[in-house]
């Protein structure tokens, strides 16, 4: 059973920072990939970042420059360090976990940018 636990949302001003993490735990294979999505009021779900388990990672185009996602493999978690927010950054972001045994997501953590 893999879980998947995040944390670290919140209000935050524009042009603030913010650190989202992500503790997995539970059967993970070693070959897999860890990504964030996130998903506003009124839309889909949208890739933000991902990074494998050899460290490699890809940031989307719209946050690219402002977020930043690495991994404490010790930890098994996954962090998210977004800078320079702005309001259309406001969404529920969740973080995901596709092994060679599924796909998994966790909860969702909240995020606002708002003055």
């Amino acid at each position: 059973q893999v879980q998947l636990v995040e944390s670290g949302g919140g209000l935050v001003q524009p042009g603030g920072s913010l650190r989202v993490s992500c503790a997995a735990s539970g059967s993970i294979s070693s070959i897999h990939v860890m990504g964030w999505y996130r998903q506003a009021p009124g839309k889909q779900r949208e890739l933000v970042a991902t990074i494998t388990s050899g460290g490699s990672t890809n940031i989307v185009g719209s946050v690219k420059g402002r977020f930043t996602i690495s991994r404490d493999n010790a930890k098994n978690t996954v962090y998210l360090q977004m800078n320079s927010l702005k309001p259309e950054d406001t969404a529920v972001y969740y973080c995901n976990l596709v092994t060679t045994r599924g796909n998994y997501w966790g909860q969702g953590t909240q995020v606002t940018v708002s003055s």
